[in-house]
C-alpha cells in the first residue's frame, strides 16, 4: 500500500526538478565607468565596475523596462552578489514565477578603501550619492533599453545598502519613485558610534591605513568608513577623515562638533531636513531580522518608522523573525517574496 504513494512522491520531486531546470536565465553583464563625481583626494578608485542584470527576454525583444538599483552591503560587492549570493538566480525565479515583471537590475560597485562608502557625499572621498542617483543613472539609461523617468526607477539595497538607498531615494525624489531598504545598517550613525566607544580604543594604534588590513584592527574599519563617508576632511592624511571620539589610555576624549556632524548627516536625520522630498515618493518601504545580531539595526529602524509616523510619511516598516542575512537571498527569501513583489506594484512598467 505504501509503493504508490512512495512513486508519487518521487515523481512530485521529479517533476519539481525539471520544472527549476526550464527557469529562463537572465543575462549578467559587467561594465566600466569611470565617474566624474567620485573624484577625490583620499585614494579612491573613481573606475567603477557595474553588474548589469537583464531580463531573459532582453536580447528577444525591443521593448523598454523599469530599473530597480540594488546597492550591496558593507565587506561586499556587485560581483558578490551575484557569484555568492546568486542574486541574479532570485530575479530568473521571481520573473518566471510572476512575481514581478521583466526588469533591469542595476548593481554597482561602491566599495572603498575602507570598504564601504555608505552612499553618501563625503567630503574627502567622493560624492557617492551624487554618483549612484546622476552620473550612474544617466549612464544606464544612455547604454541600455530603460523607461528614463522616475516612475519606472526604483532603489534597494541591504545593510549598508539598505542605508544608502534610503538616503538617495529621500535625497532624489526626482530619480526614483520608490525605495526598498532591507535591514538598513547604522541609521543613525551617532547611536551606532556610542554603541561601539570601546571599539575606537583601537584607532590609538592604527597610523596607516595599512594597519586597517591586520586581523586585530578588522573591527576599527567601519569606524574610519562611517567617518569618512560622513565627517571627510582632506586636510587629515592618511585617513582624511574625523573621529568623534578617541582614548588616551583609559580617558574618553569627545570631539563633539565631529560627533554633531555625525548626527546631522545621518539617514535618521533626514526626515527632518527633507520632509518635502519623502512626500514626492510613491512607496517606501523597510524591514529588519528581529534576531539582527547587529543590535542597533531593530532599534534605528523600529525609532526610524517612528518619526515617519509622527510626521505622518506614509511608509511600510517590518520586523520578522530572522538575523541580518537570513531571510534575505535565500529562495523564497526577503528579496523574492517581499521586495521584488513590492516594486512589481509600484514601477511603471510601460512608457
Amino acid at each position: 500500500m505504501k509503493r504508490p504513494v512512495f512513486l508519487i512522491t518521487i515523481l512530485l520531486l521529479f517533476t519539481h526538478y525539471l520544472a527549476a531546470q526550464e527557469i529562463p536565465a537572465g543575462k549578467v553583464i559587467a561594465t566600466y565607468i569611470t565617474a566624474k563625481t567620485l573624484e577625490n583626494k583620499a585614494g579612491e578608485n573613481t573606475e567603477r565596475r557595474i553588474s548589469v542584470y537583464l531580463p531573459p527576454d532582453y536580447e528577444t525583444s525591443s521593448t523598454r523596462y523599469p530599473v530597480i538599483y540594488f546597492l550591496h552591503g558593507f565587506f561586499w560587492s556587485d560581483s558578490l552578489l551575484v557569484n555568492n549570493d546568486k542574486i541574479n538566480r532570485i530575479f530568473d525565479r521571481a520573473i518566471h514565477l510572476k512575481k514581478i515583471k521583466p526588469v533591469i537590475v542595476v548593481m554597482p560597485d561602491e566599495s572603498t578603501v575602507f570598504k564601504g562608502s555608505f552612499y553618501a557625499n563625503s567630503q574627502s572621498a567622493g560624492k557617492w550619492a551624487d554618483f549612484t542617483s546622476q552620473e550612474l543613472v544617466n549612464f544606464i539609461d544612455s547604454h541600455y533599453r530603460t523607461i528614463p523617468n522616475k516612475e519606472s526607477r526604483g532603489i534597494a539595497g541591504h545593510s549598508m545598502g539598505g542605508n544608502g538607498a534610503l538616503r538617495n531615494a529621500i535625497l532624489h525624489p526626482e530619480t526614483f519613485s520608490s525605495v526598498y531598504a532591507l535591514s538598513p545598517g547604522v541609521l543613525d550613525a551617532r547611536y551606532f558610534a556610542l554603541t561601539e566607544i570601546e571599539a575606537y580604543k583601537i584607532t590609538a594604534r592604527i597610523k596607516e591605513v595599512k594597519d586597517l588590513s591586520k586581523s586585530e584592527n578588522a573591527g576599527a574599519t567601519i569606524l574610519y568608513a562611517i567617518a569618512r563617508a560622513y565627517n571627510g576632511n582632506n586636510r587629515k592624511p592618511p585617513f582624511f577623515a574625523d573621529l568623534p571620539f578617541s582614548f588616551d589610555g583609559e580617558n574618553l576624549k569627545i570631539n563633539a562638533g565631529v560627533l554633531e556632524e555625525l548626527k546631522n548627516n545621518s539617514v535618521s536625520e533626514l526626515p527632518f531636513t527633507h520632509d518635502e522630498n519623502l512626500r514626492k515618493l510613491k512607496a517606501i518601504k523597510f524591514d529588519w531580522g528581529k534576531n539582527d545580531e547587529f543590535k542597533h539595526i531593530p532599534v534605528t529602524c523600529r525609532n526610524f518608522s517612528q518619526t515617519l509616523e509622527l510626521l505622518k510619511i506614509r511608509h511600510e516598516a517590518e520586523e520578522y523573525i530572522g538575523t541580518h542575512g537570513s531571510e534575505v537571498s535565500r529562495e523564497n527569501g526577503r528579496i523574492e517574496n517581499s521586495m521584488l513583489p513590492f516594486f512589481n506594484i509600484n514601477l511603471k512598467f510601460n512608457q
